[in-house]
């Protein structure tokens, strides 16, 4: 079940925010300072493609500042993304399922410093 569920994820949901991720990390990789930020960005691209089974744990207290640059530049627009689709999938029985993995990527979209998948 889980291998349908990240197939369909990733031709319905996952391409989508994968590539928007990438981009994302592209354009905070352009200066030496937000190199970190994009790193996180790209290993949040990789989750995105294929979440059905796999857990998060975020851990807010680890980088509280790093999580607070994140969070004003880019990931409130980010969080509240991943809640409207969310919310967008739950309207039907069958989508809960893919709204309950966007509302995993919104809580990792506001806090991804510290944050550990698994």
């Amino acid at each position: 079940m889980k291998t349908i569920a990240n197939i369909l994820w990733f031709l319905f949901t996952g391409l989508g925010s994968a590539i928007a991720w990438f981009f994302i990390g592209l354009i905070w990789c352009i200066t030496i300072i937000g190199i970190p930020f994009g790193k996180q960005a790209f290993k949040l691209a990789k989750l995105a493609l294929w979440p059905f089974g796999k857990t998060v744990d975020t851990n807010f207290g680890k980088h509280p500042i790093a999580n607070i640059i994140w969070l004003v530049f880019g990931g409130i627009g980010l969080v509240f993304g991943y809640l409207f689709v969310g919310i967008i999938w739950c309207i039907t029985i069958i989508g809960i399922p893919f709204g309950k993995q966007c509302f995993k990527l919104a809580k990792l979209a506001a806090i991804p410093f510290g944050a550990t998948i698994q």
